[in-house]
């Protein structure tokens, strides 16, 4: 026996075993030093398995335990919520403010007080709070560098005057409601003057990331109406955080006069920021801003400057949020640069913390305090108020400096939504006892019904202001042309779909119109790079269609839910043909990868009601990722599923005919011979070319046109050195199925397919 081949495990045996057996001897030696006093005396009532309840009790009772489960429920809420108002058309983050009610008072705490009283015992607020401060200051750094100043600069005459006169019309209308409302709902020895100014800064805010969001997902970013709403919301941004600034000064002050040297304070630190601090941040972007990644210490140097300008602000006065924002506003103007840091901080201020802000503005939104209708009237006065305010005071500006109504009415709207920006004021007013959780719970509402009636409001417009006059000769030559929607993920498969639509209209450009559409997969688009990532995006296709010679659209857009996006898209969008990629990832396994690989997203609502509808059965046989699956299943017009095998020219194409639905098909034929002059063999299966009448009469007349480019054969016929030859097959999703599920030989060899649903 060779025992050089077991030398490790015998140190291991020998180290390991020795240095225990030593421990033990230790542990029996020290017991004799621990003298009589220490003998503790076995009690037969003592139970093990009591101790470890107790323990496991104490356990869940720890802070650390308590804040963890919280953060864990919080999430899923969350998570839910914003899911089922997006389904909804709404804003994620209404979903997610909803999910903070529903964890306080309002209902969980009503119904389900044992539960409530467990998961959010009043000791652990106090960590919730600073977590969620954490996570709000992240944010607003955000903020800060999701503004282009440069936006502002450029269209500053128009976006000013709508921007301020939709602030200053609601501030007025708020001052002049909390006259009315003071002396029943001011908390005890609140100055008028405190209680004023907070109701006018409540009604006056605008939520820019909600609003920028809502103009990337309606696709009017690129308009010149766009431009300007996006401009007005990052002017009522600023000036509305610097107007809070103020406020808090003159209320933590007690009146204006002694909230002068808060405000100095507050200018000097501005100026010390703008003058000092960012020349150095400028001088630290323009030396690693063209590099890939930024390292530890020069992220270290920026978080650092986040962390004192927000313990600046708070120290002076005017509340730590406004320093993180400030400190955003400044970060050097290089868009890679604030990219790589939005990319570090978003994730983990959107999804981990800022849920938390929202549970714990839920714990404090008691919807039970508004238990008269007396105090209901007052909450639809507070919402009528801001809607006439900020909507008609929008609306009325921008129709004043040259606006058509219906622009002048869709800023209004837009401009009407406040969002999450409302709540962070709101927590600060209820936070310096400004606010009674009576008014704070009405001006939550508000917040909501504001948000959530931009959407509406929207459609509402756009539906009033629809041209109801007989289309003129445009809009009928492209109702009547063949629309193409191609859906791409990466630049080789948007090239290969882009060839494949180019084949099919190549004679036909008059009468055709192709569209490309990249969907990013992220919560949000940031308005600053916008036009660079979606012109990033669309380079390798745009020189593509200069090589084709063929003009295309474009749309651009980020989602979280891929699959269905591309469906509403091309379901709303009256397209002829929706083209879609599949990678080369599918051969791989048995004959053409049966065996797929799956999504990498763990919870996917739309599969778990597939599930309990009996619907994921549908498509189970269909050798498709899950989602292809659902793109399938969502979409209402023809879809054309591409197996890209490293796709070039479609001058030979075979289209099997397995069933007589598989007719259709002929149509696609015909478009590739007429515009390609493509050769097309007809595969006859099982003999329906031959015998199907229907199948029959659209080959026999497309024989006769085109002689030289139609022939057709029988399976027996197919070989590998026929497959070889041809650059796609054209087959439609059911007789797709049957092939799988036959294994055919030819099929071995196969070229790209494309898969039509028709």
């Amino acid at each position: 026996m060779d025992l050089r081949k077991y030398k490790n495990t015998l140190f291991y045996l020998t180290v390991t075993g020795g240095f225990t057996a030593l421990i033990y001897w230790i542990i029996n030696k020290g017991k004799e030093l621990e003298g009589k006093e220490a003998l503790v005396v076995s009690d037969s009532t003592h139970s093990s398995w009591n101790d470890f309840i107790m323990s496991m009790k104490h356990n869940f009772e720890d802070p650390l335990a308590i804040l963890l489960a919280q953060i864990v429920m919080i999430i899923l809420m969350a998570r839910l919520f914003g899911w089922i108002f997006k389904k909804i058309g709404q804003p994620t983050v209404i979903g997610e403010i909803i999910a903070g009610i529903v964890l306080g008072p309002s209902l969980v705490g009503m119904y389900f007080p044992g539960f409530s009283a467990a998961l959010f015992p009043v000791e652990s607020l106090g960590n919730l709070k600073f977590l969620s401060q954490i996570g709000l200051i992240l944010f607003m750094f955000v903020i800060g560098m999701e503004l282009d100043i440069k936006v502002l600069k450029n269209k500053a005459s128009e976006a000013v005057v709508i921007s301020h006169a939709s602030i200053v019309i609601p501030f007025a209308l708020g001052i002049g409601l909390s006259y009315f409302v003071y002396n029943k709902f001011a908390p005890a020895g609140v100055e008028f003057l405190s209680f004023s100014l907070f109701m006018g800064i409540a009604m006056s805010i605008t939520a820019f990331p909600v609003l920028a969001r809502i103009v990337q997902e309606r696709g009017i970013h690129k308009t010149k109406l766009g431009a300007i709403v996006i401009t007005c919301a990052a002017a009522d941004d600023i000036t509305a955080w610097c107007l809070l600034a103020v406020v808090i000064a003159i209320v933590k002050a007690g009146d204006f006069v002694g909230s002068l040297y808060v405000i100095s304070l507050a200018v000097v630190y501005v100026m010390a920021m703008i003058f000092i601090v960012k020349p150095f941040l400028k001088r630290i972007g323009d030396l690693y801003g063209s590099k890939d990644s930024i390292g530890k210490p020069v992220m270290a140097i920026f978080f650092l400057f986040l962390i004192l300008s927000s313990y600046a602000t708070e120290v002076i006065g005017i509340h730590a949020l406004f320093g993180a924002f400030m400190m955003g506003s400044i970060m050097p103007d290089v868009s890679k640069f604030r990219m790589i840091f939005i990319e570090k901080v978003e994730d983990v201020s959107v999804i981990l913390l800022l849920p938390l802000f929202f549970v714990f503005t839920g714990l404090k939104t008691e919807i039970g305090l508004i238990n008269d209708p007396y105090l209901w009237k007052v909450t639809a006065a507070i919402i009528m108020v801001a809607v006439v305010g900020k909507f008609l005071g929008s609306a009325l500006a921008a129709k004043f400096v040259g606006q058509n109504w219906k622009d002048s009415l869709t800023i209004g709207a837009l401009m009407n939504t406040r969002g999450l920006m409302e709540l962070i004021v709101l927590n600060i007013g209820l936070e310096l006892k400004v606010l009674t959780p009576e008014v704070f719970t009405m001006m939550v509402i508000m917040a909501l019904v504001t948000t959530f009636m931009t959407g509406p409001a929207l459609d509402l417009i756009n539906y009033l202001f629809k041209d109801k006059s007989v289309p003129d000769a445009e809009e009928i030559i492209n109702y009547s042309k063949y629309r193409i929607l191609f859906s791409f993920g990466n630049n080789e498969k948007g090239k290969s779909l882009l060839r494949l639509a180019n084949s099919l209209t190549k004679k036909q450009k008059s009468s055709s119109i192709v569209t490309a559409m990249h969907l990013s997969l992220s919560d949000e688009l940031h308005t600053f790079n916008l036009e660079e990532k979606e012109k990033d995006s669309f380079l390798p296709i745009f020189e593509e269609s200069e090589l084709l010679n063929i003009e295309i659209e474009t749309i651009f857009k980020a989602t979280i839910d891929i699959e269905s996006e591309i469906a509403d898209v091309a379901n709303q969008g009256d397209y002829d043909l929706l083209l879609v990629g599949l990678g080369k990832s599918i051969f791989e396994g048995t004959i053409l990868g049966k065996v797929i690989g799956f999504t990498t997203r763990i919870i996917n609502p739309d599969r778990l009601i597939d599930k309990f509808t009996g619907k994921e059965g549908l498509f189970e046989n269909s050798p498709f990722d899950e989602r292809t699956r659902q793109i399938v299943a969502k979409t209402k017009m023809p879809l054309g599923i591409l197996i890209d095998k490293e796709f070039q020219d479609i001058d030979h194409v075979f289209i099997p005919i397995f069933k007589s639905d598989d007719s259709f098909l002929i149509d696609y034929a015909q478009k590739l011979i007429y515009n390609n002059n493509s050769k097309i063999t007809v595969l006859d299966v099982n003999g329906h070319v031959k015998n199907n009448f229907v199948i029959q009469s659209a080959v026999t007349s497309l024989e006769q046109i085109h002689p030289d480019n139609l022939s057709i054969v029988i399976d027996k016929l197919v070989s590998l050195p026929f497959l070889e030859k041809q650059d796609l097959m054209l087959i439609s999703l059911e007789s797709w199925k049957s092939v799988l599920d036959s294994d055919s030989d030819w099929l071995i060899g196969v070229p790209s397919v494309l898969i039509i649903k028709p």
